[in-house]
């Protein structure tokens, strides 16, 4: 069985080395010294290793099912869950005022990286909660944030968000689930969605659903849609359940992973819902939630590639395969273990520079958005949601390949269900199609997030990047790190120039673009976290303290993907200059 071990020094390494969190000015960040957030991820770490880990295989064999209208989840996950809420840690970063912690979501994050990469089917429950209260949280009206979040956030009530239709995903204007006006102010909800995660479950003694419907009479297309409140049973005015509301689940859908969670198809009939924020006004209220479910998403993408990655380093130093062309490095044994190979030790190294450099990343991105909130920064704001489709699709599209790679180290067991490894790709390839497939992320990058404020983002990021280099291009031990960023991001402006220049007249030839530059953006943004972990790992070095070794083997990682995967950037550019004739060359019938 897979086993997992949390990366509390590399999170440690992270949080204060490079982002050096408790010198911010960020609200609630001056009590981030080293011992508070090592005390808390200690903790973490046993829930998630010794919790969480051991119910992953379990969650896959046993699945979720539909007894009577009744949906139950893999044995052991009720006494897990309960023990996650009885210890806070569904409440680490929400509001004090609802029963919260009030700490920063940049620690939820790092929690929630052990917790996704423990078991990422069984961590959803929660996070789609943690989702739905922000929702209810920024739109609700003073009583609907005093009715459903103390519970939501001691998930003793559980979130959903309700987006997807039968016949409409992406396009949410399609959508055909009505709202009913009702005289008493309620709405009647009407019509069926899919694919809800968490939809219904035994964990919890109430499912807050989140749901977008159509008031009739309403602007055509997504400018009608409306978010409401649909609770599985009825609250009361004194806080207690009343009867049961006209929301069932009409079938569990067969997955190809996550299967320890309940991914429902839920029919509306008539029932009550209540008008969350302003009427045809749903897409923002909803985006709340996405948005955040999006940075989430890419969590769990180089999560998984983690746990993955940790199992096959331990295979590879295990398992006795063939003889060291330079030299047998196992003489009392038949042959030397997989980890003498160069090409085992390109695969591993692929895998560890994305999943360190990505953890550098979205603890970045987190950073911002205390920011954003604690400080009210618009710059901040602007530049995470820039960042936030590169975040979601280049993070997961990476973390499933890399899963995929720590699975190719195994050979034949890695195919095997015994050894544990397919779950790891399996359970990761959702990550690239919920919240937004990726392809959409891409769309939304280019069509959208670039040209946002006049650029004034891009060129933000631009001059992030132009900073790092200027202030340390001078330094010799950097050299390795600086030029191949410089070089990364003249790649990256000459593609946005090419979209400015082409993509007017027509469109398709930035749209034909769009996937290769959310990569070469991704490239570019771990080009900058690991410029800026070199840097780090060299002020600890020439300090004289600390672990060494840990740092050199920092230096070593960073000069890999400085030399062998940011180049990746000329490639995209060159794909990207090809326009848009090749990809539209045929009609749809020589497909």
């Amino acid at each position: 069985m897979p086993s997992y071990t949390a990366p509390t020094k590399d999170q440690q390494f992270v949080l204060h080395d490079v982002l050096n969190v408790s010198a911010s000015d960020i609200p609630g960040y001056e009590d981030l010294d080293r011992d508070t957030t090592g005390a808390i991820l200690e903790e973490s770490a046993k829930i998630a290793e010794q919790v969480m880990t051991p119910l992953n295989a379990v969650g896959d064999k046993q699945g979720c099912t539909l007894e009577n209208g009744v949906v139950r989840t893999p044995e052991g996950f009720k006494a897990a869950f309960d023990e996650v809420r009885a210890g806070g840690w569904t409440a680490l970063d929400c509001d004090p005022e609802y029963g919260g912690q009030g700490l920063p979501y940049l620690v939820a994050t790092a929690v929630g990286e052990q917790f996704s990469a423990a078991n990422i089917a069984f961590n959803m429950y929660a996070g789609l909660t943690h989702g739905a209260y922000s929702a209810i949280h920024a739109h609700g009206s003073d009583e609907q944030k005093a009715k459903y979040l103390p519970k939501m956030v001691t998930c003793d009530w559980t979130g959903t968000m309700n987006l997807t239709e039968p016949h409409c995903g992406t396009d949410l204007g399609l959508m055909r689930t009505k709202a009913e006006p009702q005289d008493d102010g309620t709405y009647k909800i009407s019509g069926q969605k899919i694919f809800i995660s968490a939809g219904d479950h035994d964990l919890s003694e109430n499912v807050i659903h989140l749901v977008l419907a159509k008031i009739p009479g309403g602007p055509e297309g997504i400018k009608g849609v409306s978010l409401f409140i649909v609770p599985k049973f009825i609250v009361k005015d004194d806080g207690s359940l009343g009867e049961r509301n006209g929301v069932s689940v009409g079938n569990i859908e067969e997955k190809m992973g996550i299967h320890g969670n309940s991914t429902c198809v839920m029919n509306y009939d008539e029932a009550t819902g209540f008008l969350l924020g302003d009427m045809h006004k749903g897409m923002r209220a909803m985006f709340t939630m996405m948005n955040e479910a999006r940075l989430g998403v890419g969590l769990q993408g180089f999560a998984q590639a983690e746990v993955a990655y940790q199992n096959a380093v331990e295979y590879a130093k295990d398992r006795l395969q063939g003889r060291d062309v330079t030299g047998v490095k196992n003489p009392d044994g038949p042959a030397d273990p997989l980890i003498v190979h160069p090409d085992i030790r390109r695969n591993l190294m692929d895998q560890k520079s994305f999943i360190e450099g990505a953890r550098a990343f979205i603890y970045w991105g987190a950073q911002m958005l205390d920011q954003a909130h604690g400080n009210e920064d618009k710059d901040a704001d602007g530049l995470v949601s820039l960042l936030t489709p590169v975040i979601k699709g280049y993070l997961t599209d990476k973390g499933f390949d890399y899963c995929v790679a720590a699975q190719q180290v195994y050979g034949g067991h890695g195919y095997i269900e015994e050894w544990g490894m397919s779950q790891f790709a399996r359970d990761a390839r959702i990550t690239m199609i919920y919240e937004g497939a990726n392809g959409v992320q891409a769309l939304d990058l280019v069509g959208r997030k670039l040209a946002t404020d006049g650029g004034k983002h891009v060129m933000a990021f631009f001059e992030l990047v132009k900073t790092f280099c200027k202030e340390n291009g001078e330094d010799e031990a950097l050299a390795d790190f600086v030029g191949p960023l410089k070089a990364a991001s003249k790649d990256l402006q000459a593609a946005g120039m090419y979209f400015m220049q082409n993509g007017m007249k027509n469109p398709n030839n930035a749209l034909a673009g769009s996937y290769d530059f959310m990569h070469m953006f991704g490239l570019v943004c771990l080009g900058l976290m690991w410029g800026r972990m070199a840097k780090a790992a060299h002020a600890k070095l020439a300090e004289g303290t600390g672990d060494a070794a840990f740092y050199e083997t920092k230096l070593a990682t960073a000069r890999y993907f400085m030399a062998r995967q940011l180049p990746m950037t000329g490639t995209h550019l060159r794909r990207i200059e090809t326009g848009a004739d090749t990809v539209m060359a045929l009609d749809a019938e020589q497909f």
